[in-house]
């Protein structure tokens, strides 16, 4: 029996990375990337080795339907989902609070923040029926830029968000058949180490941790 990955994110560096890291492990990976509006569309360049397999799928983040469809369409082309990798690395958004327009609060808010607590959601119930499975719910380190730009309006708000709904889903892990792990870096631009790091966590297949957040940086800090 193979071990089902799927990877589900904004298409970013640290996206591509993870995916990366998950295909030295199985022949095929489940991803869903949430398309970034604010820079030109591109397909995720991830080196994968010879014989494995990318399957892309599409996710509608702000409806409950599609995050139901996305879970069941990743158990059809995996068999079963083991690790279920959701990341949280928002595209910036450098403009002043008056000048933000309706249509992008609707997309962050929908994208980078309902669409996390449908999809957990799902998860949680995907991987509490079949018994096991990891839960990975992972942030990246966040660039404040250089002293001449205008602030990040957006992303730092969205990360405080998933992080503060991250808390409260490790904090209910207990007594749950499946493991629940947090992931963040104070490390911008390591994403390939922090990617290697994840993988190292999750393959050690420790039940105990269930519930722990681990934060990677030059001197990592195991623990919530």
């Amino acid at each position: 029996m193979t071990r089902g990955i799927l990877i589900v994110g904004n298409q970013s560096a640290l996206s591509e990375a993870v995916t990366a890291e998950a295909a030295k492990r199985v022949n095929t990976v489940s991803t869903a990337f949430i398309q970034n509006k604010f820079i030109e569309s591109r397909q995720a360049a991830v080196p994968v080795p010879e014989g494995t397999t990318i399957i892309p799928l599409s996710w509608n983040p702000g409806s409950p339907i599609s995050a139901r469809s996305l879970l069941l369409a990743a158990g059809n082309h995996l068999e079963h989902i083991d690790d279920a990798v959701f990341i949280c690395d928002p595209p910036a958004i450098r403009k002043k609070a008056g000048e933000i327009t309706p249509s992008e609060i609707d997309y962050f808010v929908n994208n980078h923040i309902k669409g996390w607590f449908f999809l957990i959601r799902e998860t949680i119930m995907t991987l509490r029926a079949r018994g096991k499975g990891n839960l990975c719910l992972v942030m990246s380190g966040i660039s404040s830029g250089g002293k001449e730009d205008i602030p990040d309006i957006a992303g730092p708000a969205v990360s405080a968000a998933f992080k503060a709904y991250a808390q409260g889903v490790l904090l209910s892990a207990a007594g749950e058949s499946f493991r629940t792990l947090g992931f963040s870096s104070s490390e911008p631009g390591s994403e390939s180490e922090f990617a290697a790091f994840i993988y190292k966590i999750i393959d050690e297949e420790n039940r105990r941790d269930s519930g722990k957040w681990y934060k990677f940086g030059k001197l990592p800090f195991f623990g919530r």
